[in-house]
């Protein structure tokens, strides 16, 4: 499964997939703003993907919104980026970077720049790595736009309100070691280990339950959206429901089994 402007590769159950603009910095023109979501949607879907690594062609993640595609016409990546406050036809690159509702978990391989729209990609994944070139920056107040893919929400939520402030209101860069210092990106590692590392992550994942992992990232999903006493309740109710179902005491015994020798290895 390929197209121009977006590589996938699937081994192991792990689906790797590239935004393959290189030179233009992976910068997000329509046909990469629908290429997107119609793919990772699609790896959604597909039972045999347990995880997803996102990454770009070097040298960068992604720069962005093509500006070049903006000024150059009816200004389309823009207002399907909802920055614009305009309508677009294409609905499914109006959404967003990333399909609703999806649970497959996505991990963003940020092997360079992930600037403006970029870094509203990464914030889509559901945790990042990044290679030691990564940078970061909110750049949406320089342009002169305002985000329209949740950035407001989840820069936040990955950094605190006062350095999410201090990005947005600077546009200033933040290297991998400071993502890391602040809880941008959750680890650092050499640029040529970034893409093996993100999918052994993602092999990690595809070793697990399947359908738990849906359902865990489904609650994490619902409880985001209420209040700290709705998410407890929600959780409970959810376990519940689960155990009530698919409890089985021999198979929970002998993963647990499982999970003590992985631990033994992991020390190692």
């Amino acid at each position: 499964m390929s197209d121009d402007v977006l590589l996938v590769e699937v081994a192991d159950r792990v689906a790797t997939v590239t935004m393959n603009r290189p030179e233009a910095r992976n910068a997000l023109s329509m046909d990469l703003l629908r290429a997107l979501p119609r793919t990772v949607g699609e790896l959604d879907a597909d039972y045999d993907v347990a995880a997803i690594v996102l990454t770009g062609s070097d040298p960068a993640f992604c720069a962005g919104l093509d500006l070049r595609e903006v000024g150059s016409g009816d200004g389309g990546p823009l207002r399907a980026s909802g920055a614009s406050g305009g309508t677009d036809a294409d609905a499914a690159a109006r959404r967003g970077p990333m399909p609703a509702g999806r649970t497959t978990p996505l991990i963003g391989a940020v092997n360079g720049a992930a600037v403006t729209g970029g870094l509203e990609v990464a914030l889509a994944c559901d945790w990042l790595v990044a290679s030691e070139r990564a940078r970061f920056a909110d750049t949406h107040a320089r342009v002169g736009i305002q985000p329209g893919w949740g950035l407001s929400v989840l820069l936040p939520e990955a950094v605190g309100l006062r350095r999410a402030r201090q990005m947005s209101a600077t546009g200033n860069f933040v290297d991998a070691p400071t993502a890391l210092t602040w809880g941008l990106v959750n680890q650092v590692v050499p640029h040529a280990e970034l893409v093996p590392t993100a999918q052994q992550l993602a092999r990690d994942v595809a070793s697990n339950d399947g359908a738990a992992v849906a359902r865990l990232f489904r609650t994490y999903a619902e409880n985001a959206e209420g209040t700290g006493a709705e998410g407890w309740a929600n959780e409970a109710r959810v376990a519940a429901e689960w155990q009530g179902r698919a409890f089985d005491p021999d198979e929970v015994a002998r993963r647990r089994e499982a999970i003590q020798e992985r631990g033994r290895a992991q020390q190692g």
